[in-house]
């Protein structure tokens, strides 16, 4: 790698479901990719932005039970398969599991945070409050979490924020606060030297429209908290500055993905 951080990203979960269920009013069905983002840092190693659905999701047998009874169907996640996870995924670009050294996550809701056990040696960056709400969730918001992603990780390399990091403190990866969707929901900004900055949002938003209208999603945490971020990011498109929405399919379709890169 000649360039100082580089990026990729794949889909570690594809969903079937309702639009309705991603933003009031939404009409009809959607099929929206989990996006993850690969990131080689020349200093840092390779990171993680998020980490899709787990694994045990895709086995035919017991994988309906895995996020608890009916959830896999509830949620369109019945085509989800082995090849689509994470660890497969990054052994098809030519990585090993250990390679990852730090894992990012938006946030802990079980198509986000459920490859965290692949990486037990790495140092998962979360903000707190998002961490002490995943281990005990309210109770609207109790079936975005599966206890099962992270039941073995209490031994990790947590490190908990407040707030917003430059986390190198070099500029290159810059985690923002933007909360609404979850309580300690956070976005990565990216600066890469051909690109410029590059927002990855996770869910701060679910769907541009959604975004472009004001329109909250169903079982966000605290609407007031969504709007305010919604805002937040407004500011950043109007710098000019890209932001990619995890479950957005014409941005993933505009990243660099399944082996190309940014840099």
């Amino acid at each position: 790698m000649t360039t100082k951080v580089r990026l990729t990203v794949f889909d570690a979960g594809t969903f079937t479901m309702s639009k309705a269920d991603l933003m009031y009013g939404g009409g009809g069905m959607i099929t929206i990719p989990s996006t993850v983002a690969v990131i080689e840092h020349a200093h840092h190693g390779l990171i993680l932005f998020d980490t899709g659905i787990n694994y045990r999701v895709a086995d035919p047998d017991s994988g309906e039970d895995y996020w608890g009874p009916g959830l896999r169907s509830a949620y369109g996640a019945q085509g989800f398969t082995r090849e689509q996870a994470v660890d497969a995924q990054l052994v098809r670009l030519g990585f090993q599991l250990t390679d990852v050294a730090y894992v990012i996550y938006s946030h802990l809701h079980l198509d986000h945070a459920g490859g965290m056990g692949s990486f037990p040696h790495a140092v998962h960056v979360v903000q707190h409050d998002e961490l002490r709400h995943a281990w005990w969730p309210d109770r609207w918001t109790r079936r975005g979490y599966a206890l099962n992603d992270y039941l073995g990780s209490r031994d990790f390399d947590f490190l908990e924020l407040s707030g917003d990091v430059d986390l190198f403190g070099d500029g290159t990866l810059r985690l923002v606060r933007t909360p609404g969707h979850s309580p300690g929901h956070q976005s990565l900004i990216l600066t890469l030297d051909h690109h410029g900055p590059v927002g990855l949002m996770g869910d701060a938003a679910h769907l541009q429209e959604a975004l472009d209208n004001g329109v909250p999603m169903v079982s966000d945490w605290n609407i007031g908290e969504k709007m305010r971020t919604y805002q937040r990011l407004r500011a950043y498109q109007r710098q000019g500055m890209p932001v990619f929405l995890s479950h957005e399919p014409a941005h993933y379709a505009t990243l660099p993905h399944d082996g190309d890169y940014w840099d």
